[in-house]
């Protein structure tokens, strides 16, 4: 494996296509594309200044990399890619990848980032900005803190645990989402989705959890959640109380006290829906 030590690349494509290469202590200035179509590459300690570093290539380890601000898009239908302990202050970064592992890993500005990528592994990633992760499948993160809007739209087959949301309109259009151990504060949640649960969580959400095809709360508290559960089908064990509860299409909702029970003949069936309040009598 070539070894390229304190380098300096400008100009377009400076490394185009390259092989095995262990590049290291190296900056990346104005250019695009300087690693377009490579493999089997390792970098450490690598400063991306330019657009495009990333795109098309294959087996990319980077390790205590940063990507700044103007090295937007910067990498894009790539296979088998991970970074440790890397800073990617760049957005839209990682589009239509495979093989996606992110270990370490902060987003400050974290719009558009991660979209329509398969198997991905996300630990101990802090990450600001809308729209992160839609449309990935076969996503598992654990340790995520989200600062955003609208993330995890039209995701399918993912598994989320011990991680912090503060993100209005999550988990929407999705299908088969766990989500184990966390917290979730933003209003909307989880709309037009399928097979959605959530374990051990806490939730505020305003008018969160409707249109849910089964949906899944197992041992969780919903803070200062109103109008839930609208249209959705729902198995839910609510620690506490729920604050107000709006037309559920059917299911079992358990909770120790619900402030509000509205349920309109005229729009759902009311006796699909059981309704067990612990600290009164059965609603």
């Amino acid at each position: 494996m070539k070894h390229i030590k304190q380098g300096h690349y400008t100009g377009e494509r400076p490394l185009f296509s390259e092989r095995e290469l262990f590049i290291e202590d190296t900056v990346f200035t104005d250019g695009e594309s300087p690693l377009k179509e490579s493999a089997d590459i390792r970098l450490e300690n690598c400063v991306f200044e330019w657009k495009y570093p990333l795109w098309y290539a294959k087996r990319i380890r980077a390790r205590d990399c940063t990507w700044l601000e103007a090295a937007r898009a910067g990498v894009w239908y790539t296979e088998d890619v991970s970074l440790e302990r890397c800073q990617v202050e760049a957005p839209k970064n990682f589009r239509r990848c495979n093989g996606v592992t992110l270990r370490d890993v902060s987003f400050p500005h974290g719009e558009e980032t991660l979209w329509n990528c398969k198997d991905v592994l996300l630990e101990r990633i802090v990450a600001r900005g809308d729209y992160f992760a839609m449309n990935c499948e076969d996503l598992h993160a654990d340790g995520l803190v989200l600062y955003g809007n609208y993330p995890f739209d039209g995701v399918k087959n993912a598994e989320i645990r011990r991680s912090r949301l503060l993100s209005k309109d999550a988990f929407w259009n999705c299908e088969n989402v766990t989500v184990y151990d966390s917290f979730i504060s933003g209003e909307y949640l989880g709309w037009n989705s399928k097979n959605l649960t959530f374990v051990n969580c806490t939730i505020e959400s305003l008018q969160g959890l409707c249109y849910i095809e089964n949906l899944v709360l197992k041992n969780c508290k919903l803070l200062n959640t109103t109008l839930a559960f609208e249209y959705s089908t729902v198995e839910a064990d609510v620690c506490g109380t729920i604050d107000s509860v709006l037309n559920p299409s059917g299911g079992k909702i358990a909770a120790d006290s619900i402030g509000e029970l509205t349920l309109q003949e005229d729009r759902i069936d009311p006796s699909a829906t059981a309704i067990v309040c612990r600290n009164k009598e059965e609603g």
